[in-house]
């Protein structure tokens, strides 16, 4: 996962442009299923319209010592995303009003765009905008910015039932790692786990959009589909850092997606993790559980956007995150599906507490992790009446879902509980 940030690092991404498609054909390389679209630029999806499509050669500031500045060839977060094209001088005061730095941190890019409103501005540090001085500055900007299309990419893989998970990331953000990176080359690494199974319960619905515009127009092109069969799921974003995990939930903070991922970050992290409420929302989840399409939608982060200092600077590298990160990042999804793929209503086969020492159930030297295991085991027992699925069953007994999973498997095999249709 990490040799795939790094490759894809260097690329500019934006909404729209040749960024987004390098990615697209990135990762279709690593997954040939992936099906590619795109929508025409002016085209409206609900109350928004598709952007003109951005693309760029080259970007820099000349100073009056004749030193380039801003060189978007060096990095591309020096140009603000949507920059309209220029070519002219113009002095230090006039340059000021088009300069974007964060004083706060001195030494860092900040990540600046202007989607909807035509202009142009560079972004540096705040310790090289102080060393400028007086004088005629020379802008270029080798920028086009008009009629193409918006381009988003999604892969079906088929279950034994009709009912769909929806797993979205983003592919909008130039060289950033956590913030852009890390949620799409997660997802990569859960479709080659998913494409590993035997057989998948659920289809899986994972889809590749620009941030915000890109998942407005996705549900626009799928709301029926979206509506009729996508039970929930999940938007994979900054998930690759070493920072402890967090959840932000879904609308409600009640769905089957909340369960499970609170499940699994409570046993993934010994309890060491933090919650955000919907109201802190910032990604894709506005859209897919916006009023209307109203599907619950989880995050399982690392460290949450925008609560991490170096989010949306040059800052968020390729040495923010880690192979340890992303794999953490991974860990959680694959643990929370693994979930979802076995939540089932179980219920025992016969009155009162079965004999388990007949059926090979009971440990013959008793220890720690024995005891621990048959206490799981006899609460599974206890509470699975047919009417309660394994995540609820799970959370009552405050046992970790995934080793739930391993002992009703067992108790199936001595016939002490059955799956409830």
């Amino acid at each position: 996962m990490y040799k795939w940030a790094t490759d894809l690092f260097p690329i500019n991404r934006s909404l729209t442009g040749e960024g987004v498609r390098e990615t697209l054909r990135y990762i279709k390389n690593v997954l040939p299923e992936l099906t590619v679209k795109s929508i025409a630029s002016g085209e409206q999806v609900f109350d928004w319209e598709i952007p003109n499509e951005w693309n760029v050669k080259d970007a820099y500031i000349e100073t009056p010592q004749g030193k380039k500045i801003a060189n978007f060839k060096e990095n591309n977060l020096h140009l603000m995303g949507y920059s309209i094209p220029i070519n002219e001088t113009v002095s230090l005061d006039d340059l000021q009003l088009h300069l974007h730095t964060i004083k706060e941190m001195p030494n860092a890019i900040p990540y600046v765009t202007s989607y909807y409103n035509e202009n142009w501005g560079f972004c540096i540090s705040e310790n090289e905008r102080l060393q400028l001085k007086e004088g005629d500055y020379k802008i270029v900007i080798d920028s086009k910015l008009e009629k193409g299309e918006l381009n988003y990419a999604e892969i079906i893989l088929p279950g034994t039932e009709s009912k769909e998970i929806l797993i979205s990331t983003y592919i909008c953000h130039p060289s950033m790692a956590n913030n852009e990176l890390s949620g799409p080359v997660v997802t990569m690494q859960l479709v080659k786990w998913l494409k590993e199974q035997d057989q998948l319960r659920y289809t899986y619905r994972i889809v590749f959009v620009p941030e915000t515009i890109g998942s407005v127009a996705y549900i626009s092109e799928n709301f029926k589909s979206l509506k009729e069969n996508v039970l929930g799921g999940f938007v994979v974003t900054c998930v690759g850092d070493d920072n402890n995990f967090s959840i932000l939930t879904s609308k409600w903070g009640n769905s089957l997606f909340d369960k499970i991922g609170l499940n699994v970050l409570k046993n993934h992290t010994n309890d060491n993790f933090k919650m955000y409420s919907f109201l802190e929302r910032g990604s894709d989840e506005r859209q897919y559980s916006s009023v209307g399409v109203d599907l619950p939608i989880i995050n399982l982060m690392r460290s949450k956007y925008g609560e991490y200092k170096e989010y949306h600077t040059s800052l968020d590298n390729l040495n923010y995150i880690s192979p340890k990160g992303l794999l953490g990042g991974y860990e959680i999804h694959r643990k929370s599906i693994y979930l979802l793929e076995n939540n089932y209503k179980y219920k025992v086969a016969l009155p009162c507490e079965p004999q388990l020492g007949k059926r090979g159930l009971y440990p013959n030297i008793s220890t720690i992790d024995t005891q621990k295991k048959i206490e799981v085991m006899m609460n599974i027992i206890a509470y699975s009446d047919g009417e309660k699925d394994l995540i609820d069953v799970a959370n009552i007994i405050e046992a970790d879902g995934g080793k739930c999973i391993s002992i009703i498997k067992q108790l199936m095999v001595a016939k002490v509980i059955v799956k409830v249709d």
